[in-house]
């Protein structure tokens, strides 16, 4: 049963890493693959981008229906792993608390 637990902490924390990843994918993929798109993203910043500045406008970005419109599988992969991996991260935790409520 500690392996469980201990596999659903892991888990979660690794899934929580990846929904904080997949912006910084999808703004690389962005500046690579759309550099016209980009530069939209980058003159609305207004100044220079640091890793908060992207990763909040990247938040915006992967909610609009603008990606999806892109075509581009691997930027559909990412804004999926962004948008999924947070709420499996809190089910882990969930299910690793309720485990140590109910069978301690």
């Amino acid at each position: 049963m500690i392996v469980l637990y201990l596999a659903l902490l892991a888990s979660g924390v690794g899934l929580f890493v990846l929904s904080y990843v997949a912006p910084f994918r999808v703004a690389a993929l962005l500046r690579r693959r759309y550099p016209q798109h980009w530069q939209v993203i980058a003159t609305a910043a207004q100044g220079r981008l640091s890793g908060f500045r992207i990763w909040a406008s990247m938040q915006q970005v992967l909610r609009s229906p603008a990606l999806p419109a892109l075509g581009d599988a691997a930027i559909d992969r990412w804004r999926l792993v962004w948008r999924y991996s947070q709420w499996l991260g809190w089910l882990c935790w969930l299910a690793a608390l309720a485990m140590r409520l109910w069978l301690h």
